[in-house]
């Protein structure tokens, strides 16, 4: 406990033990020695607030503790110990009572302190021991037993891991890691003892990172409480003009003094510290770290936000679009084949194509006598074949190119995609698609900042201007500036910063300038000290970029209740100084009044702590939430095989088209439809029973309807195709139908995943 919080202690306790004494003095029929023990209960409380007021002063602070200070002295320089006894006690209790409410407030981050790992259990040659974190290195091997604290950042070395990761993350599901995966320090083991590979020191992991930003939330102070010392220049001579009027009006010292007491202490000094400390909590709860009040603060007042794209409005690094195929190639074996030879590559983009093939489920064999050229690609034998994975210039035995070649480099071009050939023994059989992607909760983040009343949105980024088009008109963002270096991108901050408050979203090294220059720089998915989490003021741990919106929504529900408690209390105490102007408060009932507004002030700040009061019912838990994601993850690699089908139908033969379009409407049949039936008979009704407003889920069946008429159509067509001849009229109508179905059944499962993330519990 620090020296000023024992102060107050020992003042309070002063002050009571001097009320009491009094009371009982009286009670025995010595006013002398009540009026005595009252002084001296008083007169140390006086001592410590004027010390405390010559502090401020020094510091160039003057607050509204000057109208405790003359009202103390006021009431035993007119002979009133009772009321100045009172006083103190109210003033010394309001301050302790103060305490307690930041103690509650902060109890979620001092959490996170004191939950911090300590020791380590390393392995060695000669066996387990335990050794403090500090002296843990890189490369070396550690257990984390049941139940533990993973005490660094590290890599799972064992088959798998269950880790509880709500402590840093804020997501409430422990998630599975298999060998190799990357753990975060402060996490929770929640499943079996399991390796960790240590891939950062304990200085430098994901914990020692959040411990400092809990640090720096809890010194930091609110530029909203220091606006509140601003209007104490204001109350203290209005206080003392109503004091006077009091004193004019009826000629008696003691009815100004009343008013004196009336107003002190302020609801000034205690609503915006506790509210916006509170505040600071509850986003601490959900994976959002605020560096202080200041930072909070500067959140609800922000009016522009600028992103940047890579990792932030994207997923950060590319992912496998598609496979187009030349005319009879199957697109696995496409992939197979070249994410084969790609696994003798180093290249950010062969892990990508490996990674993509392994998640297919394909069967991938080890290449040989690979060769790379740098910038253009590889090859090298695979099962016996001479296999070739690059740009189109690597193919010069085939200078002209094909029109699914041209198709290929057309939809490359149209989705702003890298694209990669795959030829065997010098014939290109196919082209691999790859692109960065929209993280799947941006539209809902977009539009949680829009209701949040952000106005402004812009993109800032240095990757090419025609692919952050296509993210800006997807997102509707207002702007969107492309090739912009570090440099540049401070620029684009300063300039939005002239007009008004500024947030800037990033998760990379090159968008540390830019998060420092900010008003409110906000860093996504934290991984330790990097440079983006040290310049930023806001960090989010959990790696999601709709906890923007909700910390804005947070931070202005804070900033609200420290309003709303300031007016509400400064009313309040008007009222009482003008009821003990007229004579309607005599100085000790109106200490007592005071104090109870004090206590309806505290009371009503911590409210920030808590989430708002819903206006609909209770909410999906995450584990259905959960479920119907997991449905609809399955329900996409059907879709993605109907994409295959319509591309084979631009060169299918008519006997292969058949069989083509009779393979979609099985896949149709078997998951689109029985999706779409099941969603209807029993997750819609659950979700009606959470919706405040149901006409939304009124167009949603609509969609549904217009889904079974599609596959009805579908059905129709492969009724008549062993009846008549497959021309290319049939095959065109069955790939429009096809397309047709595929296309808004992915937009309707993203529409169903915003309302079940928008009603999860």
């Amino acid at each position: 406990m620090s020296f000023e919080r024992v102060l107050r202690w020992t003042l309070v306790a002063v002050a009571i033990a001097g009320l009491s004494a009094g009371i009982l003095a009286r009670v025995a029929g010595r006013p002398d020695l009540a009026d005595l023990a009252w002084e001296l209960g008083t007169a140390p409380v006086i001592g410590g607030l004027a010390v405390s007021i010559v502090r401020d002063l020094l510091s160039g602070r003057f607050g509204v503790d000057a109208i405790a200070l003359l009202s103390m002295s006021a009431a035993l320089a007119l002979g009133q110990p009772l009321a100045g006894a009172v006083v103190a006690l109210m003033y010394s209790g309001g301050n302790v009572l103060e305490d307690i409410a930041i103690a509650r407030a902060e109890r979620d981050l001092r959490s996170l302190v004191d939950r911090a790992p300590r020791q380590a259990h390393r392995k060695s040659n000669e066996g387990i021991e335990e050794v403090p974190i500090e002296a843990v290195s890189v490369g070396e091997k550690l257990l984390v037993r049941a139940g533990e604290i993973v005490p660094v950042d590290g890599l799972v070395g064992s088959a798998s891991a269950t880790i509880d990761e709500s402590a840093v993350t804020g997501e409430p599901i422990p998630v599975e890691k298999t060998r190799g995966s990357a753990v975060l320090s402060g996490s929770l083991n929640a499943g079996e003892t399991f390796e960790l590979t240590v891939t950062a020191p304990a200085g430098e992991s994901t914990y020692a990172g959040i411990v400092r930003m809990v640090t720096a939330a809890q010194t930091a102070k609110t530029p909203f409480v220091r606006m509140a010392d601003r209007f104490a220049l204001i109350l203290l001579p209005v206080t003392l003009v109503i004091a006077f009027v009091a004193w004019r009006i009826s000629g008696d010292l003691t009815r100004s003094l009343a008013v004196l007491v009336a107003a002190t202490p302020c609801p000034l000094i205690l609503a915006a510290p506790v509210a916006f400390i509170a505040g600071v909590a509850r986003a601490a709860r959900r994976g959002i770290l605020a560096k202080g009040g200041g930072a909070l603060e500067a959140l609800a007042r922000a009016h522009t936000v600028l992103f940047d794209k890579t990792g932030t409005l994207t997923v950060g690094g590319a992912r496998l679009l598609s496979v187009e195929v030349a005319p009879g190639e199957d697109p696995d074996e496409v992939l197979k084949l070249g994410a084969s030879l790609e696994q003798a590559s180093h290249h950010v983009l062969a892990k990508t194509v490996v990674a993509a093939a392994l998640e297919r489920g394909l069967k991938l064999k080890a290449p040989e006598q690979v060769k790379e050229t740098m910038g253009t690609g590889l090859s090298g034998l695979v099962d016996g074949r001479q296999v070739t994975a690059g740009s189109r210039e690597l193919l010069r035995s085939h200078p002209e190119l094909s029109p699914w070649e041209l198709r290929a480099i057309r939809r490359a071009s149209w989705r702003s995609a890298l694209i990669v050939f795959v030829a065997v023994d010098g014939r290109p059989i196919g082209a691999l698609l790859l692109a960065d992607e929209l993280r799947a909760d941006t539209p809902r983040a977009i539009r949680l900042l829009r209701d949040a009343g952000i106005a402004r949105m812009v993109m800032v980024t240095g990757d090419r201007a025609a692919a952050a088009q296509a993210i800006g008109a997807a997102l509707d963002l207002d702007a969107v500036l492309a090739d912009r270096v570090p440099s540049d991108k401070v620029e684009a901050v300063r300039t939005e910063q002239r007009l008004h408050p500024t947030i800037m979203v990033g998760d990379g090294i090159n968008d540390a300038p830019a998060l420092a220059v900010a008003d409110i720089g906000v860093a996504l998915g934290a991984r330790g000290a990097t440079a983006s989490s040290e310049a930023a003021d806001v960090v989010i741990l959990a790696d999601r970029l709709d906890r923007v919106g909700e910390a804005i929504i947070i931070a202005q529900r804070a900033r609200r209740i420290a309003l709303q408690s300031i007016v509400v209390g400064m009313g309040l105490s008007l009222v009482a100084m003008v009821a003990a102007t007229v004579g309607w408060l005599d100085p000790v009932p109106a200490a007592i009044v005071q104090e109870v507004i004090d206590v309806a002030v505290i009371l009503n700040a911590l409210r920030a702590l808590t989430p708002a009061l819903a206006r609909g019912g209770a909410g999906i838990t995450v584990e259905q939430g959960l479920a119907l994601h997991h449905d609809h993850q399955v329900l996409f690699r059907d879709l993605d095989r109907l994409r295959k089908i319509v591309d084979a139908l631009d060169d299918a033969t008519p006997e292969s088209a058949a069989g083509l379009i009779g393979d979609a409407q099985c896949i149709v049949q078997s998951s689109v439809v029985m999706h779409e039936r099941a969603d209807e008979d029993s997750v819609y009704p659950k979700l009606a029973e959470v919706l405040r407003d149901r006409h939304g889920l009124s167009a949603m069946s609509r969609a549904h309807r217009e889904i079974l008429h599609l596959t009805r159509l579908l059905d129709r067509i492969v009724e008549d195709l062993p009846s008549e001849k497959v021309d290319r009229y049939l095959v065109r109508d069955a790939q429009r139908v096809i397309e047709a179905i595929e296309t808004l059944v992915r937009m309707h499962t993203a529409q169903e995943e915003d309302i079940y993330e928008a009603v999860a519990a």
